[in-house]
């Protein structure tokens, strides 16, 4: 995987080699040769000329409707949520935004736990990350720990020849409660469950690493990245 930055396409032309990319940085240009060319170029609600600002319903610069923390909008009688909001573009935010809505539309007092909120990368291979990343921690000043365990190390990623990638674990040094789970590998939108679900239960990586894995599963690379934090390793690898 390279990575072209301050690089601009000019242009795109098929051949029967494949697709031929030319690039330039600077003053310096390049043609590259792929099988195929992916083009992303972002996203942006579709709000505008629906008849939204004809009842009242308030948007910002971008397009999305202003909502308060109940997922009201300034129109108190309709509710919003999802990719049309303020937010990362993800289906399962847009899923739990949905049904914290309807929830408040009812009577009932419900919110998303953004800080928990996992994001993945559906590449070969996957990337998986839920709270904050180790820069942010030292950008605000929170004490941390560090715990890693490559997929090396992994009976089933040996088994599988799926060794490339790691798990890495950050919990606050003094709390050891568990503040980022970032994964990279096989299986790693799978693998981030669990740690959404023990930041959601304020869960310590002590807690992570004293659980029962079944072995072999790709699953024990959690275990074990959260026993390096407690400068421990597992018998069973």
């Amino acid at each position: 995987m390279t990575f072209r930055l301050k690089t601009r396409v000019n242009r795109v032309e098929t051949s029967d080699d494949g697709v031929n990319v030319t690039v330039a940085s600077g003053a310096a240009e390049e043609t590259l040769i792929f099988d195929k060319i992916l083009v992303a170029v972002g996203r942006k609600p579709q709000t505008r000329g629906i008849g939204l600002e004809a009842v009242g319903v308030e948007l910002d610069t971008t397009g999305r409707v202003r909502i308060n923390a109940g997922f009201q909008t300034s129109v108190t009688s309709i509710y919003a949520a999802g990719d049309i909001v303020a937010g990362p573009m993800l289906a399962h935010k847009a899923s739990a935004e949905g049904i914290a809505a309807v929830e408040n539309m009812a009577g009932i007092s419900s919110e998303v736990h953004y800080d928990t909120l996992p994001s993945v990368i559906y590449t070969s291979p996957e990337v998986a990350s839920v709270g904050l990343t180790e820069e942010q921690m030292k950008q605000r000043n929170i004490p941390c720990r560090i715990g890693t365990f490559p997929f090396t190390g992994n009976g089933r990623a040996r088994c599988m020849g799926e060794t490339e990638g790691l798990v890495k674990i950050i919990a606050h040094a003094k709390t050891d409660r568990i503040t980022g789970v970032h994964i990279i590998g096989h299986g790693a939108s799978e693998m981030i469950a669990e740690g959404v679900m023990a930041m959601e239960m304020g869960a310590s990586s002590e807690d992570i690493a004293r659980t029962v894995h079944s072995h072999p599963t790709f699953s024990e690379a959690l275990m074990e990245a959260a026993a390096s934090i407690q400068k421990q390793a597992s018998k069973r690898s």
